[in-house]
């Protein structure tokens, strides 16, 4: 599954528009390589995300074409969540 999409169906970020844009950035990692919007996830990767000063780090639990809210949840696991200090890069 491509990485926009999953982050969306997850409801990590909430539109897909907006996860291509951070992707495109350079903000989002797959198991430790920089990715891409096109880039694909499968279950067990590891998904880093810098959100501003946040940093959320991810496994992937399952893939899904399209899921309720209530079950979004379950695709994912949180590994950790960090807040970012304005003096690093």
């Amino acid at each position: 599954m491509r990485l926009d999409k999953f982050l969306k169906i997850s409801r990590i970020i909430k539109r897909r528009s907006v996860a291509k844009e951070v992707a495109d950035k350079g903000r989002i990692y797959v198991n430790g390589k920089l990715a891409k919007s096109s880039s694909e996830v499968k279950v067990d990767d590891t998904i880093k995300i810098q959100f501003g000063n946040k940093v959320l780090e991810v496994a992937v639990e399952a893939l899904h074409e399209s899921t309720k809210k209530e079950d979004a949840a379950k695709m994912y696991r949180i590994i950790s969540e960090t807040r970012r200090e304005d003096n690093e890069n």
